[in-house]
């Protein structure tokens, strides 16, 4: 099996230049992102559990925040009425939409990832299949702390940004080609899928065997390798990420 390659827009593609500045200011999203969230009184106990619930609202605050910026991607005014609009129960998770006349431009399937998380890697499962991603969509991992640790307003780093059919392609490729097992490596795709499907449509890929339940953990198949490692020595009130995260599941292992 020949190894996918990612794909983008072609330069002729009518609306390259708003995905280009879409892309650009994903990419400065720590300078960019606003929070009006202000979180008090967790626990060193408490905040895996509180972390998953905040995790939500701030790939929430992501759609508000470029929105908000809508004056930045929409540099010649060519998009009024455009907007980043959240859907639910669908791939993907945003879409950059006119909500008159229904049509739509890019989608961005967000994920959050708290670098504090015990697991040390994003753990979400991504397993829609290829066909349900348009050239021009973007998966989008958030990595984001609190500025005091236990305390405070999310902070966001630099996220990864990749083209979400490639990231469904090289899955799949991955778990055929390049894992190490004996077991049965088929994946069964749904047919007749076509990028943003409705709401409860098909659209996941799923492995004939998976007694692991491993497919879709993209964070496990070299991917994020460097993305992830990148941020292990990085400051946090006078403390590397790492520290606070061993720190974190020392305290949480001994209440339990």
């Amino acid at each position: 099996m020949t190894p996918p390659q990612p794909e983008t827009p072609l330069s002729s593609w009518e609306h390259v230049g708003v995905y280009d500045q879409i892309g650009n200011l994903l990419a400065r999203l720590p300078a960019n992102f606003q929070s009006a969230i202000n979180v008090k009184g967790i626990r060193a106990t408490e905040i895996y559990a509180f972390s998953s619930v905040l995790g939500l609202t701030i790939e929430q605050e992501v759609i508000r925040t470029l929105n908000e910026l809508h004056s930045f991607w929409d540099v010649d005014d060519r998009y009024f009425g455009y907007r980043f609009t959240r859907q639910a129960q669908t791939f993907p998770d945003a879409l950059l939409i006119n909500p008159q006349t229904r049509h739509i431009i890019m989608g961005l399937e967000l994920k959050s990832w708290y670098l504090l998380a015990k697991e040390g890697e994003p753990s979400f499962r991504y397993q829609v299949t290829p066909n349900a991603c348009a050239i021009q969509d973007l998966l989008v991992i958030v990595p984001w702390v609190l500025s005091n640790v236990l305390s405070g307003s999310p902070i966001v780093f630099k996220p990864f940004i990749a083209p979400a059919r490639y990231v469904a392609e090289y899955r799949n490729y991955w778990w055929q080609s390049l894992r190490k097992t004996l077991d049965h490596a088929d994946i069964l795709s749904p047919k007749n899928v076509t990028p943003y499907p409705r709401a409860r449509a098909k659209m996941s890929d799923k492995p004939v065997y998976d007694d692991g339940k491993n497919f879709g953990r993209i964070a496990r198949i070299g991917m994020l390798d460097e993305y992830v490692n990148s941020f292990d020595q990085v400051d946090l009130l006078g403390i590397d990420i790492k520290s606070w995260r061993t720190f974190l599941k020392t305290k949480t292992n001994l209440a339990e």
